[in-house]
């Protein structure tokens, strides 16, 4: 790190009794620290060779066995040197901590986009990516220890500049340390992926006890004992800081988009909703009346936009952090501001009918779009500050109201849309998506004149990082997606070979020794071949040998059925081996377990006595009965089950229904019981295993559901599907429909 800093250090200081000995405590500190984290990487290596090695077992084919061993190989050439390199660097990070800016690297690849990637840096992403996700999850699950660790560390490093230094033990410098250690680590992009996924295991999610001990021992030394944390602030809901506002209710109109099509321009769609609003006011009594005096001068629009740049200047600018959207009552502040005006002046001025409309018209659209449940609270607030500057767009251009491409409506879209996965976090200011719309917003306030070209600039620069973020997610999802996959289908691969295995040996009595093998080895070789049936096909091949090997080791008196064990003896032997060699079961012993399995086939060969025979078949017989019995038994249990299933099939047939409607790709909110909520997008429905895969906006898993669950927790009330449509497109849709349903009230 750069040493050239400017950051004050410790043996800088003129020091108090207290900076004195905070020299032996900072050593001690760092010491343990250094020692817990060598132990924590140390039980990461080891868990990488048991993990390659399984891998390898499990590879489908010889190139990909051979990369895994290869892999393992050049890890374990590699190991101390990446130990040494990552320790001296995490005690480098103590010595001379580098600045926050100087630590934050989660841009570096800010300038890599879709059309320059090469494989090169496809890869440098990948690895981008990985690490970012160990760095966000272990600076949300320690949160706490975090933010006492940074304060204290400034306190000793830096007194009096809060947020210079970085704490040596921040969860993206222990990454650095190690992707910087693995530099020179020559393996696949694959291979050294779950090197970093063993280090986010093993090291990153064990880092709790660490901060912990930390934080003590600096209390212990008196660096701010009295330092408290106090959790999270939970968001106000959208609904009960709205309670005061009209409301608009969110339907379907199919009129406004048949008058979308008839319409050529936005100002015969503004006629439209002025016909509707006059019709309202007219039956209602309501609303606008014109000014009885002559004298009465209708307000500019050049002097009404300056009016209303002048109330957004006084709207505090600290509540764009809020976390209560409100809609602004822009018709009575107007109102109170021409009154201030003609008392000065002595003039009577007032909006005319056209201004009236447009400042009702975007209201309605903002109570809408405060109203809208797709849009999470944080997004909403921030959206909304944009009510004065649409005010003033649409009084110069009345296209928006038409045209999908207008750059104002354009950017409302893509805002909306962005955030329609976004959830709740502790700290706004670190998540990249929240900076952008807050900086879009910030820039629409401050630099908004008229021009309405601003908007397909900060369009265009949304649109760019949004691109960029929805690569690395759909990385992320497609690794996700796939491992998931792959996961379940082992699962499956496991209970079905194990549900077999046990129904084939339930009735029959052979060797301890054949059971064991059958049961701990050559079930591996069926695992194996039910994964890579697709391709190999041998699945049926491995039953078929189970069964071979459990009627060989029965006793037979028959002539015809001790020829056929003859016959089939030699070969099933040969295929057992090889089958058992192939998944490397108890390769040092391998030949003694084939010993026994031909000592217990033999001894099963020679018992043909009469006596042998007999004695078996009254236990075939009382098998088989109880077996009845238990048939019986299960039967009425499950008619009975099977009723309540029916019951409950019923119940829940229309949300089953609805389950099956949810494309993949959509955005879903869960409600917990806890009364928290979170939202994540359906990537994938694997028929096969009857399950549904959702993840969060950076691609990484966050719950899994099979269908039926999906629809009891819709059928409670506790899943909500959220809609994507273009957010504008859906305000005027509800807004028309709304002003179409008062019209036709008043009338009667």
């Amino acid at each position: 790190m750069n040493n050239q800093s400017g950051i004050s250090y410790i043996k800088d200081h003129k020091m108090s009794g207290l900076a004195h000995n905070i020299h032996k405590d900072m050593k001690t500190i760092q010491t343990d620290a250094i020692s817990s984290l060598m132990e924590l990487l140390q039980s990461m290596f080891d868990g990488i060779d048991d993990s390659f090695f399984e891998l390898a077992n499990g590879a489908r084919s010889n190139n990909e066995q051979n990369r895994f061993f290869e892999a393992m190989r050049e890890i374990r050439i590699q190991r101390k040197g990446i130990e040494n390199h990552f320790q001296l660097a995490i005690s480098n990070f103590f010595k001379t901590p580098p600045r926050l800016k100087q630590a934050d690297t989660s841009d570096s690849l800010e300038d890599i986009n879709a059309d320059t990637l090469s494989l090169v840096q496809e890869d440098a992403l990948e690895e981008d990516v990985a690490t970012n996700t160990m760095i966000t999850k272990a600076r949300a699950n320690f949160q706490g220890q975090l933010l006492q660790i940074q304060t204290r560390m400034t306190s000793i490093y830096s007194p009096g500049s809060k947020d210079e230094i970085a704490n040596p033990l921040d969860p993206e410098l222990i990454c650095s340390a190690f992707t910087q250690s693995c530099i020179n680590l020559e393996i696949n992009i694959r291979e050294k992926l779950i090197v970093y996924k063993q280090f986010d295991r093993f090291v990153m999610s064990n880092l709790g006890d660490i901060y912990d001990r930390t934080n003590k021992q600096l209390i212990d030394a008196g660096v701010l004992p009295n330092l408290k944390h106090h959790g999270k602030k939970g968001r106000t809901s959208a609904k009960s800081s709205n309670s005061s506002a009209s409301p608009i209710e969110s339907q379907d109109s199919s009129g406004y988009s048949d008058s979308l099509d008839q319409a050529a321009n936005g100002i015969e769609i503004f006629a439209q909703i002025q016909s509707l609003l006059a019709n309202v006011r007219q039956q209602t009594g309501t609303g606008y009346s014109a000014p009885n005096s002559g004298n009465v001068r209708f307000v500019a629009d050049s002097d009404l936009m300056n009016m209303l740049s002048t109330l957004q200047e006084q709207i505090p600018q600290q509540t764009l952090d809020d976390n209560t959207p409100t809609v602004i009552n822009i018709r009575d502040a107007l109102t109170s501001l021409l009154e201030q005006k003609n008392r000065a002046s002595g003039e009577s001025s007032s909006l005319n009918q056209v201004d009236e409309d447009l400042i009702n018209l975007v209201s309605m659209l903002f109570e809408f779009i405060l109203e809208d449940y797709n849009l999470s609270a944080p997004i909403q607030v921030l959206i909304s500050r944009l009510q004065i500057p649409i005010l003033k767009v649409v009084i110069k251009d009345k296209s928006f109201f038409a045209k999908n491409s207008h750059p104002a409506r354009k950017l409302l879209n893509a805002l909306a849309k962005a955030g329609i996965g976004w959830n709740d976090a502790s700290e706004k200011q670190r998540d990249k998506l929240y900076e952008q719309i807050h900086t879009i917003v910030h820039t629409v306030l401050d630099e908004f004149n008229g021009d309405v070209a601003i908007f397909d600039t900060l369009y265009q620069r949304f649109s760019a990082f949004i691109d960029k973020e929805e690569h690395k997610a759909k990385i992320v999802e497609q690794r996700t997606k796939e491992s998931e996959e792959g996961r379940i289908k082992s699962n499956k691969a496991q209970q079905t070979v194990e549900e077999i295995i046990k129904t084939k040996l339930a009735s029959v009595d052979i060797p301890t020794t054949a059971k064991e093998t059958i049961q701990n080895g050559w079930s591996r070789v069926m695992f194996l071949a039910y994964l890579k049936d697709d391709t190999e096909h041998r699945w049926q091949q491995t039953t078929d040998t189970l069964e071979q090997l459990i009627w060989c080791l029965m006793p037979h008196s028959e002539d015809k059925d001790r020829q056929r064990w003859v016959r089939t003896v030699p070969g099933l032997l040969k295929e057992v081996k090889a089958g058992l060699q192939e998944v490397s079961y108890n390769s040092a012993r391998l030949d003694q377990t084939m010993a026994d399995m031909k000592k217990a086939l033999t001894d099963a060969f020679k018992q043909q006595s009469v006596s042998a025979a007999a004695k078996s078949e009254p236990e075939h017989i009382s098998d088989t009965a109880a077996e009845a019995s238990q048939e019986t038994f299960s039967t009425t249990e499950k008619t009975a089950i099977q009723k309540q299933k029916e019951i409950e099939d019923a119940a829940i047939a229309e949300h089953m229904l609805k389950v099956d409607a949810i494309d993949t790709g959509s955005w879903i909110e869960f409600s917990l019981v806890n009364g928290s909520k979170f939202r994540c997008k359906l990537s994938t429905k694997i028929d096969e295993a009857d399950c549904l895969i959702f993840v969060n906006r950076m691609g990484l898993k966050v719950v899994e559901k099979t269908r039926r669950e999906l629809a009891h927790e819709m059928r409670r009330g506790r899943v909500k599907v959220l809609e994507q449509g273009l957010l504008v497109d859906r305000a005027m849709n509800s807004v028309m429909g709304n002003l179409r349903k008062m019209s036709g009230a008043a009338a009667h």
